[in-house]
């Protein structure tokens, strides 16, 4: 127990030294959806591998940056790349940066990435805010003991991700004329693409989109009483029948002709937010 108290304390102390504001918004971006960090007015660019228990990002089209400073007014703290449970790291450590993202003051999580769409109503580069999620990664963030000073032994998750930011995105799109969809994300462990079977099953059981991340960093923040919004980029589809050969180098294409509008939408997103809703 102490071990993770004692690391967030170092971890904290560290960043302190180098960044003065106390950011609200916490962002994570995922695969090619980089360039929201361009938004950012930026106040301190600092590398993961320089922070103290951070792991390394070694995904492709992550790049392993902690992003300090302002979007529309609001103070905000951003990865630019994250880390997955297939990179051979723990789930605690992948949720590691959400635990700072707490202690730092943040109030609301957003979070990002690139899925395979099971929906048929599903096109290759929509954008789809996650309404709930399935977890079949196998394992958990918060397996082991609990960290009390943290959250409950035992979260509830009956809105991992917070309705009325749902709806606030959803109008900002309809403002901005950008189309958004509604889903289901099931997170599996990866690395390997699914099978013509496993697309069959995902898509019997409830979902709409799979990926490889998001589900274990969205617990820890529902844990913490972080509340959560959801966007994910369909980078390719898999309906039940009809997979059709992927490479990563066309996902992170489609995810990267999406990103101006994904990126637009929540830089108003966060415009819109009220101060109340950061406190």
């Amino acid at each position: 127990i102490m071990e993770l108290n004692l690391r967030v304390q170092e971890t904290i102390n560290f960043l302190s030294q180098k960044v003065k504001q106390k950011p609200k918004i916490g962002i994570i971006l995922g695969t090619g959806l980089g360039s929201l960090a361009d938004k950012i007015k930026v106040d301190a660019k600092i590398n993961y591998e320089e922070i103290p228990h951070f792991p390394k990002a070694t995904a492709v089209g992550h790049k392993g940056v902690l992003i300090f400073g302002t979007i529309a007014g609001k103070s905000v703290v951003a990865m630019e790349g994250r880390f997955h449970y297939y990179e051979g790291y723990s789930l605690k450590e992948v949720t590691y940066p959400v635990r700072i993202m707490n202690v730092l003051g943040c109030k609301i999580l957003i979070v990002s990435n690139a899925s395979g769409g099971m929906n048929p109503n599903y096109k290759k580069g929509d954008i789809v805010v996650i309404k709930d999620h399935i977890n079949l990664m196998g394992v958990n963030p918060l397996i082991g003991q609990n960290e009390d000073k943290f959250g409950p032994r035992f979260p509830d998750m009956s809105e991992p991700y917070d309705r009325n930011l749902i709806k606030i995105v959803e109008l900002v799109g309809q403002k901005l004329g950008i189309q958004t969809k509604q889903g289901v994300y099931v997170a599996v462990s990866g690395p390997n693409l699914e099978t013509p079977a496993e697309y069959r099953f995902l898509r019997i059981i409830g979902a709409d989109l799979v990926g490889m991340s998001t589900v274990p960093e969205v617990i820890v923040a529902r844990h913490q009483g972080i509340r959560v919004v959801g966007l994910s980029v369909v980078t390719d589809i898999g309906f039940p029948g009809t997979p059709e050969p992927l490479t990563v180098e066309e996902v992170i294409k489609v995810a990267e002709e999406a990103e101006p509008y994904l990126t637009m939408l929540i830089e108003k997103f966060i415009e819109r937010l009220e101060d109340r809703t950061l406190q």
